[in-house]
């Protein structure tokens, strides 16, 4: 079964019902579906395995490839390209030139800001963090991760239900937060933050 873009045009509560009522049809059923859509949250919903296509122009004619393919999960978290990191919401993703010293890959991104990576790749690469794996705090963190920085709040985000704190170190990452974090921290734009995250939390791609 092929379905294009079927939910594209409905408001968010009836995609939702909708969304349900695929699945129950899927696990009902069994049969195969692909299911077409712009939407990772869609797709990570739906989907048992995900491909990902990106465009490519060619003269005239604009055809795409398929750069990547694997479970939800691996696409999310271990995207292939920074094409495939931006259709999966990526924020803290960042241009560097990596080098190895020790046990350890250090990357150079901009700002001249060096963050350590787990893996064995050398020269230009993209980095990833997630912003539910940095850690924010208001006083110097007490970790063993690798990466540690100070920096400063440059705006709040209001997401819904989280938060997103955009923290300038240089560059600026951005941190996801729950709303009883920021009352607990008193956090507002100009409040001076550490920022942790750990050497595995970085994908470089």
């Amino acid at each position: 079964l092929l379905l294009d873009e079927p939910l594209s045009a409905l408001d968010p509560g009836t995609r939702e019902a909708l969304q349900e009522e695929l699945r129950r049809l899927h696990r009902e059923r069994g049969t195969t579906t692909i299911h077409v859509t712009h939407n990772f949250e869609e797709a990570i919903s739906l989907g048992d395995r995900i491909g990902v296509l990106e465009p490519e122009n060619r003269g005239k004619n604009r055809e795409s490839r398929l750069v990547q393919v694997g479970t939800p999960e691996e696409i999310f978290r271990r995207p292939a390209t920074p094409f495939v990191a931006r259709f999966v919401g990526a924020r803290n993703l960042f241009r560097g030139h990596a080098a190895c010293c020790g046990d350890v890959v250090l990357v150079e991104i901009e700002g001249g800001l060096k963050v350590a990576a787990v893996g064995e790749r050398e020269g230009l690469v993209h980095l990833l963090v997630r912003p539910e794996d940095i850690v924010l705090s208001t006083a110097p963190l007490q970790s063993s991760a690798r990466n540690c920085f100070r920096g400063q709040v440059v705006e709040i985000r209001n997401m819904g239900a989280v938060l997103h704190v955009v923290v300038d170190v240089p560059p600026r990452f951005t941190v996801l937060i729950t709303r009883p974090s920021r009352e607990e921290m008193g956090l507002e734009p100009g409040s001076e933050v550490y920022l942790a995250f750990k050497a595995s939390a970085v994908h470089l791609l």
